[in-house]
């Protein structure tokens, strides 16, 4: 059973994502939103197809196509969470997913979102923790906004790092 509804007549074989391979979380009652797989996934393998409905503007749930041509798709890649060291990219010419590493079964999806948005629908904190993690999340062409240089700020401060640092993110986001 695919996890797109039956009204967009998707054939199964085509590499949609599938209700047997995948398990999609919605924010419901304070509970994270999230792509999980159910089954382990080699570097380099095809995830799944995707698919959606093609809006002009940017929404929430949506992924840049062009700059003036987002897919919507409040079923599967809506809710792929972001991760400053991801596991997965969006091929957004063919719609496709590709692993970036191994990913175990009951790990979330995780993409860049700079990777397909030049702005983002909200910017936000990340909470990816990764070693490389920018702490605030944007678009690839737009600029942290004060809640974000002052989240990035903290963050730096607290992992001790030279005020120089701070210096040149409040220099490059005025």
């Amino acid at each position: 059973m695919l996890i797109y509804p039956d009204e967009y007549g998707l054939n199964p074989n085509d590499g949609y994502p599938q209700k047997k391979d995948f398990l999609v979380t919605r924010q419901e009652d304070g509970k994270g939103a999230g792509v999980y797989t159910k089954n382990n996934i080699k570097r380099g393998e095809f995830v799944a197809r995707i698919t959606g409905n093609i809006v002009p503007n940017i929404v929430q749930h949506s992924l840049q196509i062009t700059p003036t041509t987002h897919l919507y798709d409040p079923y599967f890649t809506g809710y792929l969470l972001h991760s400053c060291s991801p596991n997965i990219f969006l091929d957004m010419t063919e719609f496709e997913i590709w692993a970036l590493r191994d990913i175990e079964a009951g790990q979330a999806l995780t993409m860049d979102y700079a990777s397909t948005e030049d702005v983002l629908f909200k910017q936000f904190p990340c909470l990816c923790d990764t070693p490389n993690c920018r702490f605030w999340i944007t678009g690839r062409k737009e600029m942290v906004n004060p809640e974000g240089l002052r989240v990035i700020k903290q963050k730096l401060k607290a992992l001790g790092r030279e005020s120089s640092d701070i210096v040149t993110l409040e220099v490059e986001c005025e």
